[in-house]
């Protein structure tokens, strides 16, 4: 486990399994990063726009198909099915949505998934969920929308937060990213972003984000890695 070497990490986690993420890899790719990429099989292959403060993107889902290839440098996670907000959902209906997502990424991609995104902005997840998850299904960590701006490991996976979302917080990235590196600690320090690929076709800020790539890549004391690799699982 990289903390027998290191004691920081960085690590990326995006959301919806859209074809932005090609782009996106390429980058991750070129800068020696790693992400996780959270997907819901059963949209896969669906065609739409998404509209933010005025502002629209495509939001075309990569095919079954494609899956295996585009992410095979990456970690692929749960997303459920088709997206619902689970705190309306009854506990059954959780499980189905989880766990069968679970189970068709790892016949699309041929490699175990324990990872999951909870699906929905805002306050997408509640304790009760995310012990349903944890006793029924096969998934082993669940990241939140919820900042922590914060570098500290934490306790429960279920209920991660991760350090920043790059569109919301987009200054508050580089700032973090900054004092991120400038970190001296004894204890393990994580730097864990989120977001969305078709967010950098909003404004166009595909450029802004290789700058923190560059920003962030190339640290001999940094283990650079998905979220499955930093969580030790």
């Amino acid at each position: 486990m990289w903390l027998d070497k290191y004691n920081k990490a960085v690590t990326f986690s995006y959301d919806d399994g859209v074809t932005q993420d090609k782009r996106l890899i390429e980058l991750f790719d070129k800068y020696g990063l790693k992400a996780t990429f959270n997907i819901n099989s059963e949209l896969l292959g669906l065609s739409g726009e998404i509209m933010h403060d005025g502002q629209i993107a495509t939001h075309i889902k990569n095919k079954p198909e494609e899956i295996k290839d585009i992410y095979k440098n990456h970690e692929i996670a749960a997303h459920t099915l088709t997206h619902p907000f689970l705190p309306d959902q009854t506990d059954e209906e959780v499980i189905r949505q989880v766990e069968q997502d679970r189970l068709n990424l790892e016949k699309l991609s041929g490699k175990s998934v324990v990872g999951m995104a909870y699906p929905c902005g805002g306050i997408n997840f509640n304790e009760h969920i995310a012990e349903v998850i944890r006793d029924n299904t096969g998934v082993k960590y669940c990241r939140t929308t919820v900042s922590s701006h914060s570098f500290d490991m934490q306790d429960n996976l279920y209920v991660f937060k991760p350090t920043v979302y790059h569109r919301a917080d987009g200054d508050k990235m580089f700032e973090l990213g900054k004092r991120f590196l400038e970190t001296k600690s004894d204890k393990p320090q994580l730097l864990y972003i989120w977001g969305h690929a078709y967010e950098f076709d909003f404004e166009n800020t595909w450029d802004r984000f290789e700058e923190f790539c560059k920003l962030i890549s190339g640290h001999d004391d940094i283990f650079y890695g998905t979220n499955r690799e930093v969580f030790g699982l």
